[in-house]
């Protein structure tokens, strides 16, 4: 197998410890490029995500064949000190553990970074919680949804005349997943020049709050709240969702200059984009309503087919409101492979997204779905630490893996 086929990551081993999703979306980026990713479960029940996302009529979880993709599994219990060991043992090979307990759980365990940075100098932590590692509000409970709505995201999500929305998505755990990824991969840099390791603290509030643009500096400095806005940008116009003559929706961003020239020409407005309300970006953003009104007023004399159409042949920005059905069919989808079919033992051959980014030399691929549980049981204990029969064995009995 050539270097381009094995994967960017291919020499990086990583321990997964989390659970659900903030944890378990960090290693699913590093697994997609090629680390070797041992994910570590309760024996018997594993990770709450083999049961959630279930639909019919397959009863089983649809979630987790993605987030678990390219990984192995094994049952370890480790909240006992035989389970510990193996953790332990493991360590002196691995480069990152990630792990996403309340803060003071490991080290509960007896497995903090101060001991098991002296197994391994050069391992990588990563720590994703709620709130973070230090600080008054380091052991709470901090699912994604807080730190969504501590981070800001919520406050300024959804229709003004409501309470504050979610994402249909748990954008939180996401976003610290990410936060965490880069973090591990910047250590694992650095570690090239100093031979040590360290850890990586991704706190779900922050990586939220390290989204929100110039929101903080906008309120110290010009004692501006941002507030939910509903489908547009404030004075960022035009760029919004307009309705079709067929009952359809489409999103125009047209707020650059002579984007917006264009747009009025389609229209058959030219001059609409030397109007005072409309010629700069300024006051398009003054008079936002007013012309969205007007653009709406056009586009739902036309079919979706047809606006599509024009605004793509006039270089305007311009797309379509996607649910899944739409990206399966789609032909750019298709043509950049961006959907994959995939065999899974139970459902036969099923879709997902694909790996992002794409890398031109040895890009990432997805080699399963998630495993099952303890799947890998036999390759890490007596492959990679060398049990034998009598030592598996009285860990089985022992319910320690």
């Amino acid at each position: 197998m050539s270097s381009k086929e094995k994967g960017a990551l291919s020499d990086i081993r990583v321990i997964e410890m989390g659970q659900l999703l903030a944890g378990p979306f960090c290693g699913q980026l590093l697994g997609d490029f090629g680390a070797e990713v041992i994910k570590v479960e309760p024996p018997e029940v594993g990770d709450p995500m083999r049961q959630w996302g279930r639909e019919k009529p397959h009863g089983k979880s649809l979630w987790w064949p993605v987030v678990a993709r390219n990984k192995k599994s094994i049952t370890v219990n480790l909240r006992v000190e035989e389970g510990q060991n193996i953790i332990k043992e493991l360590v002196k090979s691995t480069d990152i553990l990630i792990e996403n307990f309340r803060p003071g759980t490991l080290e509960r365990w007896n497995m903090g970074y101060d001991v098991l940075s002296k197994i391994n100098p050069r391992l990588v932590m990563v720590r994703v919680s709620g709130f973070g590692q230090t600080g008054p509000y380091s052991k709470r409970a901090g699912f994604g949804a807080i730190g969504e709505a501590m981070g800001g995201l919520r406050y300024v999500s959804g229709d003004p005349r409501t309470p504050p929305s979610r994402m249909g998505i748990s954008i939180g755990d996401q976003l610290a997943a990410m936060h965490a990824c880069m973090g591990a991969l910047m250590a694992i840099h650095a570690r090239e020049r100093t031979g040590k390791g360290q850890v990586v603290d991704s706190a779900i509030y922050e990586s939220v709050l390290n989204m929100m643009e110039s929101l903080i500096t906008e309120h110290d400095v010009a004692g501006y709240t941002r507030e939910r806005t509903g489908t547009i940008i404030p004075n960022v116009a035009p760029s919004n969702i307009f309705q079709t003559k067929d009952d359809q929706m489409i999103l125009i961003a047209a707020n650059q200059d002579r984007v917006f020239s264009r747009l009025c020409d389609i229209m058959g407005r030219p001059e609409l984009a030397s109007d005072d309300r409309y010629n700069s970006h300024s006051s398009r953003g003054e008079n936002q309503s007013e012309l969205d009104d007007l653009i709406n007023d056009w586009t739902k004399t036309k079919n979706l087919d047809e606006i599509e159409q024009l605004c793509n042949d006039n270089g305007i920005p311009a797309g379509l409101i996607y649910k899944a059905k739409d990206m399966i069919k789609d032909p750019h989808f298709k043509a950049r492979n961006t959907i994959i079919d995939i065999e899974h033992p139970d459902f036969g051959i099923i879709k997902m997204q694909n790996v992002a980014p794409r890398l031109s030399y040895n890009p990432g691929q997805i080699h399963h779905v998630g495993p099952r549980l303890g799947e890998h049981n036999d390759y890490v204990l007596r492959q990679l630490l060398k049990k034998n029969e009598k030592d598996l064995e009285s860990l089985k009995k022992e319910g320690i893996i």
